[in-house]
């Protein structure tokens, strides 16, 4: 059995250095403001034979409850209560604050194992405020560099120390599987046959959106807890951060973004940092939901962030959020389908759910209609289908003709689903004119039920074998 350790502290100590230190990625956004990280972040560490799960946590400063700042204490003293042990960590350069002070007193009377580390040691007079930290009574503090890396083993050692040599080298359970698999099984799917959707294997889902739209009390509200940091403040989440739960039997893992602003109003580096990160999660996940506010929805920056998830490939989901806010709901919901499909042609069919975020209204609704996009991103049609398919669409709209000489479309196969791709071999396929693969691509969408997602053809050329070669006379 693993165990669990959160990074604590207070602002701008390197907690986050370390966090990235420890997992060996780049995860947890960095920079010299004080107080970057909001929202507590698990993360999969290991250091030197030990392997355990980290939690990235907010700088602890004294505040009032419903500020900003003691919200973000209270995520992290809820990472302290969850973890097994806590690595408290200190500015050995500049030394001791009061703050540091109180902060010790706090994880004392949690009450649970706490490794005092004293970061920022490798710089110059550093010594007096590694001497300064036995002062807060929680043992030999241990000196490291979390830029650098220098000192792990040591801190290693003090974990393994804290935890308990059995806990913490303790092994994993495997599990073991007594089904075999057929010699026929095995040897793969006939391209005439069309496999099963898999509806048990973890789903990746990126909540995107503009600042304020309620992405992180959506997740809250489907995780039934306060897991993320909230508020009427715009733009409270910074990082791009995970959260893991089942939804009817299957692994749902969700990722809550920062709200993604028009590029001329983001101006300073830390929001810059945010906004790369939540299109790693873009990138990183299968279906995305843009959340809209329903009371001010389709703003330019909307649109601009669904032709960007389609552009990635990603599987779409529309929610508009805030629908406990609409009086009116059946003349609103009238207008936002036809404002969805006027302003969104390249996403003809995308499924779009009103929902509450603060009340929990739609939610099963929403996750539904994810589970149904992801379904069509994964979908794959047998080859004879689709040649089939693709004679009759040329006998009811054949193909221009170019120079007197009519295009011919000879063979269509799927090259590749997540999103859906597809190659056609064709003659003067340099010739064929754009709005003949729009035809294509709605046809597909209608007659194979594929809403939604982002669909691909691709053209190729038949090769002329007399091509180059001189006519002999």
């Amino acid at each position: 059995m693993s165990f669990t350790v959160a990074i604590v502290g207070r602002p701008n100590v390197g907690k986050s250095t370390l966090f990235n230190r420890l997992v060996g990625k780049k995860l947890a956004l960095v920079d010299d403001t004080p107080g970057v990280t909001r929202d507590r972040r698990p993360g999969d560490a290991r250091l030197m034979g030990l392997t355990f799960t980290i939690i990235d946590t907010a700088g602890l400063e004294e505040a009032g409850e419903e500020s900003l700042q003691g919200r973000m204490r209270a995520q992290t003293e809820a990472a302290i209560d969850e973890a097994d042990l806590s690595l408290f960590v200190v500015d050995a350069k500049n030394g001791l604050t009061p703050v540091d002070t109180a902060l010790a007193e706090m994880l004392r009377r949690r009450g649970k194992p706490v490794v005092l580390v004293a970061n920022k040691s490798e710089a110059r007079g550093s010594d007096s405020g590694f001497y300064d930290a036995y002062t807060l009574g929680l043992g030999e503090p241990t000196p490291i560099s979390a830029e650098h890396g220098e000192g792990m083993l040591d801190l290693r050692d003090a974990i393994v120390e804290a935890i308990g040599k059995d806990r913490a080298y303790a092994k994993e359970d495997v599990a073991v599987t007594d089904v075999e698999i057929s010699e026929a099984e095995g040897e793969g799917e006939d391209e005439d046959e069309e496999p099963v959707y898999d509806d048990t294997k973890p789903l990746r889902v990126a909540i995107v959106g503009r600042p304020n739209a309620g992405k992180s009390t959506l997740i809250n509200r489907f995780l039934g807890e306060d897991r993320l940091l909230t508020g009427p403040e715009a733009g409270i989440t910074r990082d791009s951060i995970s959260v893991e739960w089942d939804w009817r039997g299957r692994t749902i893992k969700m990722f809550d973004t920062a709200g993604m602003r028009r590029k001329a109003r983001v101006t300073e580096k830390l929001e810059k940092l945010s906004v790369a990160d939540a299109l790693r999660a873009i990138r990183f996940a299968e279906t995305v939901v843009i959340v809209f506010d329903a009371t001010i929805p389709f703003e330019k920056q909307d649109l601009q962030i669904v032709d960007l998830v389609l552009r990635e490939g990603r599987a779409a989901v529309l929610a508009f959020n805030k629908w406990d806010m609409i009086e009116d709901r059946q003349a609103v919901l009238a207008d936002l389908r036809e404002k969805t499909d006027r302003l969104l042609p390249q996403a003809r069919g995308i499924r779009a759910v009103p929902i509450s975020g603060q009340t929990g209204w739609g939610l099963d609704k929403l996750m539904q209609s994810i589970i149904d996009t992801d379904r069509v991103w994964n979908k794959r049609i047998s080859t004879a289908r689709l040649n089939r398919w693709l004679e009759t669409q040329q006998i009811q709209h054949p193909p221009p003709a170019v120079s007197g000489r009519r295009i011919k479309l000879k063979y269509m196969t799927q090259v590749k689903a997540r999103p859906p791709a597809f190659m056609i071999s064709c003659t003067r396929s340099d010739a064929l004119p754009e709005s003949y693969t729009r035809y294509l691509i709605n046809g597909l969408r209608a007659d194979f039920d594929m809403p939604s997602v982002p669909i691909r053809i691709h053209f190729r050329s038949a090769e002329n074998p007399f091509e180059g070669k001189k006519r002999r006379t």
